[in-house]
């Protein structure tokens, strides 16, 4: 049997592009496609729904497993390569569309010199691939953290997602009052309707963009 498998980190990422992949190479092959398993959750693990019942309850060992690409199987480097091993213990074929390499039946080789030496420069494209997937996810990771920090920095946390109390233009306005001595700033709290941790971070971010000398 033949059965293709697709993931996408998030819901909002399509899976269409990855299951006209498989379907497309299997009719330009002339195999019967059984049906594409998805999931849309992080690679990080093996954790997840449709993955878990394709590999424990649907495979079988002679059969075809396809994947556009390898970090589309998983994200992290050992965890996938394990995984991968556990599916040629249980006499699952791989293919991968991206990787030529496991496109070929090394079965059919005749030579066990040439095809011990082909398994094995197939591997190494693997484990390449795998460690190129792991890479690109620490720098995702790594990037996301740093616009958090400069965004944290900048005083701009609400950007992430958290409702923005009031307009930071409208607080200026009246903090300058504070700064003046016109008013205090409990009363600008009342006024603008702020809790305290709320006013000192609009007050922070002003400062930072008004005293920036001092």
């Amino acid at each position: 049997m033949v059965y293709g498998y697709h993931r996408t980190s998030t819901k909002e990422q399509h899976l269409d592009r990855g299951i006209a992949e498989i379907t497309k190479y299997c009719e330009e092959h002339n195999m019967k496609l059984e049906k594409v398993y998805t999931d849309q959750q992080t690679g990080k693990n093996f954790e997840r729904a449709r993955y878990i019942v394709l590999t424990e309850d649907v495979l079988r060992a002679g059969d075809i497993l396809i994947i556009t690409e390898i970090d589309r199987l998983g994200r992290t480097k050992q965890d996938t390569l394990n995984e991968l091993r556990k599916l040629r213990e249980k006499n699952v074929r791989v293919m991968v569309l991206e990787l030529p390499t496991t496109l070929i039946d090394y079965s059919s080789i005749d030579n066990e010199m040439a095809k011990m030496m082909m398994e094995t420069v197939n591997n190494m494209m693997i484990e390449l691939y795998a460690s190129m997937a792991e890479a690109e996810m620490h720098k995702k990771q790594k990037r996301q953290k740093e616009g958090y920090e400069a965004l944290k920095a900048r005083g701009e946390w609400d950007k992430l997602g958290r409702p923005v109390a009031i307009d930071y233009k409208k607080f200026c306005k009246e903090y300058e009052k504070v700064e003046s001595g016109k008013k205090r700033p409990c009363e600008v709290m009342r006024d603008l309707k702020l809790n305290e941790s709320t006013y000192y971070r609009y007050r922070k971010r002003y400062l930072a963009e008004h005293k920036k000398g001092e």
